[in-house]
């Protein structure tokens, strides 16, 4: 048995164990609280719980593995979690009608608690094994991109940075001599490709550019003639919404229909964004407010305001005040003029770029809460006003957003939020305009466009999934 057969095996036994031990897990918990478990399962029908929990832990690995095909196909982090909560919460469905429909006397506290602790452990278990299968090189599959035009070049940083898919990229073959753009991996030769793969496990990704569909029908002729089992083919759909976009044939006519779902227009998904940004404020301004209060006292010290409002630009050009605890000094512009007059160094410096090495206007709790972003929270209040949301592109000043082109006018068409995609994935622009020797062109010729190009991602592919997705990815990213 080759270690690919084994790691499905190894994956589909631990989906069952975290499917099926929650229930076990949930009659010890309640057992240690109340010291009996005759209320909430009656002895003569334990059997039969157990049974149907078995069932419905077998039928949901038989899903993930015949329908979902999750032990066969390599699937994105985020589209395989959607898929295993999704098959989840049907199952608990099935076994609550299963006992209904049965009349067993069985505890809905239960099934309840028995359930929480799947959505939870059953993932988790999945993903914490697949990586250790990944790492130790058990569950890697040979990948071979086929194409060298800026669809391969985005087909290999994206499968790169997606390590959860766990293949091993052997190298590229070229499909056009003229116009090689070599990537970090190797070029293969094609006459020696099918001597040095296996085809029975080799993954191959057709990306292809638009002009060169023949191509892509030779190559799909010729994997097809040498047996190839896995062929990918990555079209060019750049800027399209693909997240929430749904796939239909016209087989006559070989033709594929994509049909758009634009999530900004339904009111569904604007009604549970707000509720999310609502609930999840709330629940965040309680928890900290040790914290938020700690810092409102110690900020207020000086005799100053603690906290002051930012104009920024929001959601359809509205100026808004955006809020957050105050970290420079009350007489802060007096202290800056002062410096100015008996610095020359400091002046150069100020009217260079507007900053200051060593800014004295800056507080020693300022500086901290810069520092860890603390200075950010009491925006927490500008999403319960209705000004912000929880998920969104961060507010920019005026001067700047009157630089926008058309297109980047549409980040303007959603609030602006607390954290976003750019706020996670892009580099540390304090570093970058630490180094540049003109901060104001570099913000707004490189960072600028890049921050935008990730809200523009974010809008077009807005999901209730995408929006936890960047919560816990921020939070991940406080944490390191």
């Amino acid at each position: 048995m080759n270690k690919q057969i084994l790691s499905k095996l190894i994956l589909a036994s631990i989906d069952f164990i975290g499917i099926f031990l929650p229930f076990f897990f949930t009659l010890a918990i309640l057992n240690s609280f109340t010291g009996t478990l005759t209320e909430y399962v009656p002895p003569d029908q334990f059997d039969e719980r157990v049974v149907i929990h078995f069932l419905l832990s077998f039928i949901g690995v038989a899903w993930f593995w015949m329908r979902l095909r999750h032990y066969t196909y390599r699937k994105p982090f985020w589209f395989e979690l959607k898929e295993i909560l999704r098959t989840l919460v049907i199952l608990a469905v099935v076994e609550l009608a299963i006992i209904a429909f049965s009349k067993l006397d069985s505890s809905r506290n239960l099934w309840l608690i028995t359930w929480v602790i799947t959505l939870v452990f059953m993932p988790t278990l999945r993903i914490v094994t697949k990586k250790i299968l990944i790492k130790s090189g058990w569950y890697k599959k040979d990948t071979i991109i086929i194409g060298n035009g800026k669809n391969a070049v985005d087909a290999y940083r994206a499968l790169m940075q997606e390590r959860y898919l766990g293949l091993n990229i052997l190298g590229y073959i070229q499909t056009n001599v003229k116009d090689i753009q070599r990537l970090e991996i190797p070029i293969l030769e094609y006459s020696k490709l099918w001597k040095i793969v296996n085809l029975e496990t080799t993954q191959f990704i057709l990306a292809l550019e638009n002009g060169e569909s023949e191509d892509r029908d030779i190559w799909l002729r010729e994997l097809a003639k040498h047996k190839a089992r896995y062929i990918t083919v990555v079209p060019t759909l750049r800027g399209l919404p693909l997240y929430s976009t749904d796939m239909s044939f016209l087989f006559s006519y070989d033709v594929m229909l994509l049909r758009i779902n634009n999530n900004l227009a339904k009111r569904s998904s604007r009604f549970l964004k707000r509720t999310m940004d609502i609930i999840g404020s709330i629940l965040i301004v309680i928890g900290l407010s040790p914290v938020l209060l700690t810092l409102y006292f110690a900020i207020k010290k000086d005799g100053g305001n603690a906290i002051y409002g930012h104009p920024r630009i929001g959601r359809n050009g509205k100026i808004f005040k955006c809020l957050k605890f105050r970290s420079m000094v009350v007489n802060s512009k007096e202290v800056l003029e002062e410096l100015l007059k008996n610095s020359p160094e400091a002046r150069a410096k100020w009217e260079k770029d507007f900053k200051l090495k060593n800014d004295p206007r800056i507080t020693k709790i300022g500086a901290f809460i810069r520092k860890t972003s603390l200075d950010e929270l009491p925006q927490l209040f500008n999403v319960l006003k209705g000004e912000m949301s929880l998920v969104g592109p961060r507010p920019e000043v005026k001067k700047y957003v009157e630089l926008y082109t058309d297109e980047q006018q549409k980040v303007l068409s959603v609030k602006p939020g607390i954290t976003d995609y750019a706020s996670i994935e892009y580099m540390d622009e304090n570093e970058i305009l630490g180094k540049s020797t003109d901060p104001e062109k570099t913000y707004i010729e490189e960072i600028m466009p890049e921050k935008i190009k990730y809200n523009m991602k974010y809008i077009k592919n807005r999901s209730l999934i995408e929006y936890f997705k960047i919560i816990f990815l921020t939070v991940l990213k406080i944490i390191r």
